[in-house]
């Protein structure tokens, strides 16, 4: 029988020796059951958390594993697999699917064995207590550093981390420490951080990751605390807990999640000062200048663009962005200047009517038009209903609003309530969705059966204008349509747009359209009743569309030239 060994150990204060023991204990049991080992796969320094197949030598096993090279594999024992329960009952579960006997080494752990699930379930159990325990462990032993004076936390530029006995502290570095001066200097003086990253990287300063300067590495993230001007390191005062790493059970990876403000830990340390009071004050006025007391900008701008972020940059390949108001441009030349891209910019007006342009040209055909007026008279039936319908509709209005009186009389007695008020907003809610289903059907019969098709080419032909005028749902439906776009430099200057094949619409409105309650309209028009039922219409057009793929393989077309 052909074996395979598996071994792992997760600290760093480990070493290859802990390898080396876990093999030699697995090939010991192998002799025993007379099997040739022909791989022996191994991590070193990773955590029994990480997933299987996110670990080099772990998804080398599991290869070897799914192309049928081995028979029986070796471990340790079940938590040198995983020391995540869900994890560790997937991968054996696979294994032991495609007939593969696992034998821990050391627990006992046995495939063969009729108490395997038992044992692999309280296996399990114990490996996941234990990575609880010791995150609890390693966090109680970090808050107990930051009061005992000590640091807890990783490595910030301007400073670097001294061992000590006891534990480790941050020692200014002076050269550093004099970038970090000069980037408060620059920034309090009004200048923009892109050009100051620009000048960085002019300079070959290298950044905190020793790459190139970004924005986000300069301004980060004021509610976080995070980036260089928002570090409070400079002025000497320490900030640790502010956040944990949390793991998403979907796919595996790291979040960053906030913690309270209360449970931060914080701690003077005025020999590490490295930028004065009033140059920090003069920082954080330009910052929080906008912002609540919790850091949070007041009013967040919507996007206006259609196609910023889809579009590729033909030098650098990084993602073509507004730069201003009237222009696209390469973000990575914006950011961090020429020294990585040597820019790109067009036109956004140009592009914008060009790209629409082809929707358009594909929409204005009578077979576009056949269907968009039969998904209108679909919706408008759908919509309206029959004369009973409405009667109906009428006497629901009526024990709607005989409710609602209730409600509001029990509230002049006994006062307002969660509960009365949440009932209160429910039947009102109702009311106003039948409502609003009556009026929709008075206005289309008055409206004596519109002329759908001209209609439809109206919207069609403004259909660059009447997109951006909702940018956010305008950007959905385009990305899916382009997917995305590679922008080519040719000869005589020419600007070329490259797309893909994409899908056209993925169920923009989703699986259905509510035109009644006003949940999901799309509003891409000016809401009236009429004008809602024609943007549902074209809505359902793109999603049969889409599902059908009738149109859009692929397409070059040509944005400018000159």
């Amino acid at each position: 029988m052909k074996a395979a060994i598996y071994a792992r150990y997760s600290s760093d204060k480990q070493n290859d020796t802990s390898l080396e023991d876990q093999f030699r204990v697995c090939r010991a049991r192998a002799a025993r059951e007379g099997a040739d080992v022909e791989f022996e796969r191994s991590d070193a320094a990773i955590s029994g958390s990480t997933a299987v197949a996110s670990r080099p030598g772990g998804n080398a096993m599991l290869a070897d594993a799914l192309a049928g090279r081995f028979e029986i594999l070796l471990v340790e024992g079940l938590d040198r697999l995983s020391r995540d329960q869900v994890e560790q009952e997937r991968v054996v579960r696979r294994l032991e699917h495609r007939g593969i006997r696992i034998i821990g080494a050391a627990d006992g752990y046995d495939s063969n064995h009729s108490g395997r699930k038992i044992m692999r379930g309280v296996r399990g159990l114990i490996n996941d207590l234990y990575l609880d325990d010791l995150r609890s462990k390693t966090h109680r032993g970090q808050s107990g550093q930051v009061e005992r004076g000590y640091i807890a936390g990783g490595k910030s530029y301007g400073y670097d981390i001294e061992r000590i006995e006891g534990g480790s502290q941050y020692r200014v570095n002076p050269q550093q420490a004099r970038w970090v001066v000069w980037i408060f200097e620059q920034y309090a003086a009004g200048n923009s951080v892109q050009k100051i990253a620009h000048a960085l990287n002019n300079q070959g300063v290298p950044s905190p990751r020793d790459g190139t300067w970004a924005v986000s590495a300069i301004y980060g993230s004021p509610m976080k605390g995070s980036g260089i001007l928002n570090n409070s390191m400079y002025v000497g005062k320490y900030v640790w807990n502010r956040s944990q790493w949390i793991k998403d059970p979907d796919t595996g990876r790291r979040q960053r999640i906030e913690r309270p403000r209360e449970e931060w830990q914080e701690a003077a340390l005025p020999e590490l000062r490295i930028v004065d009071d009033q140059l920090w004050g003069q920082v954080r006025d330009r910052i929080d200048a906008g912002r609540d007391e919790h850091g949070r900008k007041r009013q967040v701008r919507p996007a206006t663009t259609l196609f910023g972020g889809m579009m590729t940059c033909p030098h650098c390949g990084g993602a073509v962005v507004a730069i201003n108001a009237d222009r696209y441009g390469c973000a990575a030349a914006k950011d961090r200047g020429p020294a990585v891209c040597k820019g790109f910019s067009i036109p956004r007006d140009l592009v914008e009517k060009r790209l629409v342009s082809i929707v358009r040209g594909e929409l204005l055909s009578p077979m576009a038009a056949a269907e968009f007026e039969k998904a209108f008279l679909e919706l408008l039936q759908e919509s309206t209903g029959t004369g009973e319908d409405a009667v109906q509709a009428n006497k629901r209005i009526a024990q709607l609003t005989s409710e609602i009186g209730k409600i509001v009389d029990a509230i002049a007695m006994v006062g307002a309530s969660d509960a009365l008020a949440e009932r209160l907003k429910s039947l009102e809610n109702d009311r106003r969705a039948i409502q609003r289903r009556l009026a929709l059907k008075a206005a289309s019969e008055a409206a004596n059966k519109p002329n759908i098709a001209a209609i439809f080419n109206q919207i069609l032909m403004n259909l660059t204008e009447a997109l951006r005028e909702n940018p956010l749902v305008a950007r959905k439906i385009l990305g899916d349509i382009f997917g995305s776009i590679q922008l080519e430099l040719r000869e005589d200057n020419q600007v070329w747009a490259k797309m893909a094949t994409a899908q056209l619409l993925k169920q923009v409105a989703g699986p259905s359209i509510s035109v009644v309650a006003g949940a999901g309209d799309f509003s891409l028009f000016p809401e009236h009743s009429l004008e809602t039922l024609i943007q549902a219409g074209l809505q359902r057009l793109f999603s049969t569309v889409a599902g059908q793929k009738r149109w859009f393989s692929r397409w070059n077309t040509t944005l400018m030239t000159g």
